[in-house]
């Protein structure tokens, strides 16, 4: 049973009936938002691109995007760069597999941000989402949808941090402008 998060919600990565959670992927999906123009309605190809920037006692260690795939520690993976969006079919465009036990001891907190890289703000996205799954099973645990439709180009949509000997997942979701994890640094922490 997924949760369906809203801004500032936190949520435990323990497995219902113990345990903790090993491997999640955050997924990102999205599609082009249709425009309506004189001859008709019509669609923008938009490349959204997911990021997650790896923390050390609040500051950045290690970064994976579509430019470095994988952590330096290989712990955080990124599946690779969409450039277009989905087409209506709900899935993944996107998504970053962290695995939870070999993710270093001195690795506090893993952000995940989204940006426009082409510049469209996310007035021109429409069903853009962030959610994490249980990657042993497929099982979603929880979705953030990524509304507001506003004049912005980038969001910095959830962290996972640990909490004593486990993780927990917040849902951010602080809207800015930039057009890669680089323009937001300032800003996450």
């Amino acid at each position: 049973m997924s949760v369906n998060m809203t801004k500032g919600q936190a949520i435990s990565l323990e497995k219902r009936g113990g345990g903790s959670l090993t491997q999640v992927r955050m997924g990102l999906g999205w599609q082009a938002a249709p425009r309506r123009g004189l001859f008709g309605s019509r669609t923008r190809e938009i490349d959204l691109d997911a990021s997650a920037v790896l923390f050390a006692d609040k500051q950045p260690v290690d970064v994976v995007f579509f430019r470095h795939l994988v952590s330096d520690d290989g712990s955080v993976k990124h599946t690779g760069d969409n450039l277009v969006g989905g087409v209506g079919q709900g899935g993944d465009d996107e998504a970053i597999l962290v695995d939870l036990e070999r993710v270093p001891v001195h690795i506090d907190q893993i952000v995940f941000t989204v940006n426009s890289f082409t510049g469209q703000t996310f007035q021109e996205v429409q069903n853009a989402f962030c959610r994490i799954v249980d990657e042993t099973n497929g099982q979603e645990l929880a979705r953030y949808t990524l509304d507001g439709g506003g004049n912005y180009t980038a969001q910095i949509m959830a962290k996972v941090h640990r909490v004593g000997s486990g993780w927990q997942m917040t849902a951010l979701g602080n809207t800015e402008k930039g057009r890669t994890f680089q323009d937001l640094m300032t800003l996450i922490v």
